[in-house]
């Protein structure tokens, strides 16, 4: 499974991509309003720190205008994935986009149904979010299982970018069922190597090489 970090933040992106435990990135207004740059600048720089797609969203709500912005984004760099949401506009400003070649994560997605119009368009990624499916007493993973049997019953290409992570457990359940990528906050990715027994086999090792004396250098 591919590793994206939902985020702005590119101290947070170079720290990771160091490490190499990103495959991509992906913003939104409201991760570039947090950020506090200008859209066009911040992601210049992120597509310039990562090799894989950028995920850049368009902000306009008519598929005439949503073409024009996805256009101006994709300028910026060749791994600018366009991100538009998944609606009658959007599945249009999809076709067209992802007809000239450019890479389209279509966002917004809580529906099986969705996700296959979206593939339907043409999307490179499919954006389900988990967490706020779960937000409201609906199943998130099991609408990633569900994504993942039509398009493996049709040989669909579209990737499934399981979204709105929450947990670590999500990560990992998202894994388990077969999502292309997951795209996590910064702190989601740092507590996936997190455990209580990890904690406690460590602080017993210090212990006893405290008592010990021992010191490698």
């Amino acid at each position: 499974m591919k590793f994206f970090v939902d985020t702005a933040d590119i101290d947070a992106i170079r720290e990771l991509h160091a490490l190499g435990m990103l495959d991509g990135v992906t913003t939104n207004p409201s991760l570039i309003l947090k950020s506090g740059r200008n859209i066009l600048e911040v992601t210049k720089e992120i597509c310039e720190t990562v090799d894989g797609p950028v995920s850049a969203e368009v902000i306009a709500l008519s598929a005439e205008d949503m073409i024009a912005e996805g256009r101006k984004l994709a300028e910026i760099a060749d791994n600018i994935a366009v991100k538009v949401p998944l609606t009658w506009d959007g599945l249009k400003a999809c076709k067209v986009l992802s007809g000239e070649g450019k890479m389209v994560n279509v966002t917004l997605c809580f529906s099986a149904n969705q996700a296959i119009l979206a593939a339907k368009a043409g999307a490179t990624f499919i954006s389900p979010f988990v967490g706020r499916l779960d937000d409201i007493n609906l199943d998130g993973l099991q609408l990633i299982s569900d994504i993942r049997q039509i398009y493996d019953n049709y040989g669909y290409e579209t990737q499934i970018l399981a979204a709105s992570i929450r947990s670590a457990n999500h990560m990992s359940e998202c894994a388990k069922i077969g999502a292309d990528v997951c795209t996590a906050p910064p702190a989601v990715i740092h507590a996936m190597a997190n455990h209580v027994l990890t904690d406690k086999g460590l602080d017993a090792f210090v212990a006893d090489a405290q008592k010990a004396g021992i010191k490698i250098v």
